[in-house]
């Protein structure tokens, strides 16, 4: 099978979308089928690697995102390319320029097109104007009207494929979480490696590390680590917070830490390559999040295959996965938060806690992942195929 994936993010880009293109590319291709990125032009990247099959078009920082970019330019290129790789499916990943190249390129090819629906815009109006110009209402009306007729939709969680209903979307749509390379994640580093890099925090080998891993952006929701950590310190004053990544809350996350006076307990480790991600968590006692915007929860499935416990923000797709006290802990509330994370810090993990979460991984490795994505693209082509069919026989007919 040729297929086009189209998307406005891709590597180096970091973000938890490039990490799920490239999964799912990686799967797909480890089945035998040939993979084509369509991407945008990236200061960091060539325009063109054949070899990997990613071509890129000229693009501009967004809007209010300006470590994400938008193609302005290339149609008939897009066109004149996916033509000469003879696609078989189109697969969009983004619903602006790109998303909408691939729209016309699946209609011209009359091939199916699909849609991965990774981001619940309504979190981030406020980027916008200050959430001045777009409201919910219209975030809903724009999706209805992008997703209309597609072949088939993708929703990675439970709470994206119910937020799709409420916005009255009719197409074939499948809840398939992405994956984890359990090849990557549940690689387990040497003592030394782990001792090296707890050496360049300046941590012990007792020290009990809490890890937040994301983009720093404000619906995140980092702060409310912040706020805890005193309510952690004055139960255990050894406990250190890790934060990792880089984006617009920088700043104003930096100030709190400095203002709360918790310099000596919380650093910020700066964007980490997406290929030494794993050493972060091999590394901690405990990942925690409060971010409550999540449309997968894809550190937290990253955490779970590097046998780390999880302490994050209740949300439906914490539901599902967290089942036992093993997998994790879901709150609500600060004291939840607090109390989750001592539970973990003050017990170290057990053998029979390890198994239950190794139990969990298979639903969630990267294999499965493509399968599920596979067996979708099968379906909408069949699908494809007999209403095109149908809507021959009738032109036919009425030709007649």
């Amino acid at each position: 099978m040729k297929i086009g994936l189209f998307t406005d993010t891709y590597f180096p880009q970091v973000s938890g979308v490039a990490t799920s293109i490239k999964t799912l590319r990686d799967q797909l291709v480890a089945q035998g089928n040939q993979v084509y990125i369509f991407t945008t032009t990236d200061p960091h990247a060539k325009d063109v690697d054949e070899e990997q099959g990613i071509y890129r078009f000229h693009s501009v920082p967004f809007v209010s995102f300006s470590d994400r970019r938008i193609a302005f330019a290339g149609w008939l290129k897009v066109l004149r390319l996916a033509k000469k790789l003879d696609l078989d499916i189109v697969h969009n990943q983004t619903e602006f320029s790109l998303g909408v190249m691939g729209k016309m390129v699946a209609r011209e090819l009359d091939i199916p097109c699909l849609h991965t629906y990774h981001t619940m815009y309504q979190d981030y109006l406020h980027y916008i104007a200050n959430g001045h110009v777009l409201k919910p209402k219209d975030v809903a009306r724009l999706a209805h009207l992008y997703l209309k007729n597609m072949d088939g939709i993708i929703a990675p969680s439970e709470r994206v494929y119910t937020t799709l209903k409420s916005y009255g979307v009719t197409s074939p749509m499948r809840i398939i979480p992405t994956g984890v390379n359990l090849d990557v994640y549940g690689h387990e580093d040497s003592p030394e490696q782990t001792h090296a890099l707890r050496q360049r925090f300046g941590y012990d080998e007792d020290t009990p590390v809490l890890l937040s891993l994301s983009r720093l952006a404000f619906e995140k929701n980092i702060h409310a680590l912040i706020e805890a950590m005193p309510d952690i310190l004055a139960k255990d004053s050894r406990a250190q917070l890790l934060i990792v990544g880089d984006g617009p809350a920088k700043e104003s996350l930096e100030r709190q830490v400095k203002e709360m006076q918790l310099g000596d307990h919380i650093q910020f480790a700066g964007e980490v390559p997406n290929n030494q991600v794993y050493h972060y968590y091999q590394m901690a006692n405990v990942f925690v999040s409060a971010s409550d915007s999540e449309s997968q929860g894809l550190t937290y499935d990253e955490a779970l295959a590097s046998d780390l416990p999880i302490v994050v923000m209740q949300s439906p797709y914490t539901d599902e996965l967290i089942d036992d006290p093993a997998i994790g802990i879901s709150f609500q509330r600060r004291a939840e938060l607090v109390q989750g994370v001592l539970r973990y810090i003050e017990n170290p993990p057990s053998p029979e806690d390890s198994a239950k979460r190794q139990a969990k991984l298979h639903d969630i490795s990267a294999e499965v992942f493509g399968h599920r994505v596979v067996d979708f693209y099968e379906d909408c082509q069949a699908r494809h195929e007999r209403q095109s069919t149908g809507h021959r026989r009738l032109f036919h007919r009425k030709k007649a």
